[in-house]
């Protein structure tokens, strides 16, 4: 068995993968690294190819009929054999400092009784034309100890444990049946929420570790590409919604744990509001108003929770100048938490 397992989803992403794969071949034999091929058209797999032939003890290429990266995340921890699991996306990389006390960690736990479920530290924002920015956890989460959900301090808004951050136990994903859903963006959401739900112990290493690149135009985060696959981020949000009212009784009594799940979600649906006032068409607005009745429907308690809080009903004034004053809010933040 491999200590930890890193799946890299690849479509079309000969031009910039090598740097990923290179700066994990510094973990040696200790890690599996799984290139999957999620249906490139392009010297993907002829890339993948040629790491496979020179590391065959630590480089495997998965080939399969594109499915999105969701799809690709569900063959890496079906395929994984790592006893912990790690996504890494092909314009990515990580830090080799960060990496080498990252799997010194990781073996500490793999040879102790103690179990840890999720791994957690720092990453950085390597956008183009602007200076890096560091997202840390120290704040939140006590460092270099493991911890549960009761040790868990206030998270401030706009700031979660994204999947650039965590690695997950490999059986913990397997046994809380995480299945991503397939041609939809932003389900690195989903990979980082439903599992949750059974993780107890945590561990956060207060290192810079993954190094998260923007800048591409094509790049799901970009403001643009956002309000063009409007209905995939409204997919996610549906589904993030479903699955935390309807484990709700499981957690109802871990009042840090739901806390924070709600606090997830909340963001979330802010996300996806705000992309529908800023398209500003009626075709938009209406399915904004769809989204809202379908919380409704579901859960009304909690709808009404999200919708008349704080963050919701910012994003909901009425009106085009109520738009406008949620959009201009929603800029002020976007240059200081640096995210889009």
């Amino acid at each position: 068995m491999k200590l930890l397992s890193v799946a890299i989803p690849c479509y079309n992403s000969a031009a910039y993968m090598r740097k990923c794969i290179e700066s994990l071949l510094i973990g040696g034999e200790d890690v599996e690294i799984l290139v999957v091929n999620d249906g490139s058209t392009d010297e993907t797999p002829e890339i993948a190819m040629e790491y496979v032939e020179r590391y065959p003890h630590i480089v495997k290429l998965i080939s399969q009929k594109n499915g999105g990266h969701g799809a690709a995340v569900n063959t890496g921890i079906r395929e994984a054999s790592g006893l912990y699991f790690k996504v890494v996306d092909s314009d990515d990389w990580v830090k080799e400092e960060a990496y080498r006390e990252i799997l010194e960690t990781l073996r500490r736990f793999a040879g102790s009784r103690e179990v840890l479920d999720m791994l957690i530290s720092n990453f950085v924002y390597e956008k183009v034309g602007e200076r890096n920015r560091v997202m840390r956890y120290r704040h939140a989460l006590p460092k270099d100890e493991l911890f549960t959900w009761k040790d868990v301090r206030h998270f401030m808004k706009g700031q979660y444990i994204l999947m650039h951050s965590v690695i997950f136990r490999t059986k913990l994903l397997r046994e809380c049946g995480l299945m991503l859903p397939e041609k939809t963006f932003y389900v690195d959401n989903i990979y980082v929420f439903e599992p949750l739900l059974k993780v107890k112990n945590m561990y956060y290493l207060d290192v810079n570790f993954y190094r998260y690149y923007i800048g591409r135009e094509d790049q799901s985060v970009n403001e643009s590409v956002m309000i063009s696959r409007i209905d995939q981020q409204i997919r996610v949000n549906k589904l993030m919604f479903d699955f935390y009212h309807s484990h709700l009784p499981e957690i109802q009594t871990e009042r840090h744990r739901r806390q924070y799940m709600y606090n997830y979600l909340e963001i979330i649906t802010v996300i996806s509001t705000i992309m529908l006032a800023i398209s500003g068409t009626e075709e938009a607005l209406e399915k904004r108003r769809e989204l809202w009745e379908y919380f409704k429907v579901e859960n009304r308690r909690l709808f009404c929770r999200l919708r008349y809080g704080f963050l919701c009903g910012y994003t909901n004034l009425p009106g085009r100048g109520g738009r406008r004053i949620s959009i201009d809010g929603y800029k002020l933040c976007r240059r200081f938490f640096k995210f889009n």
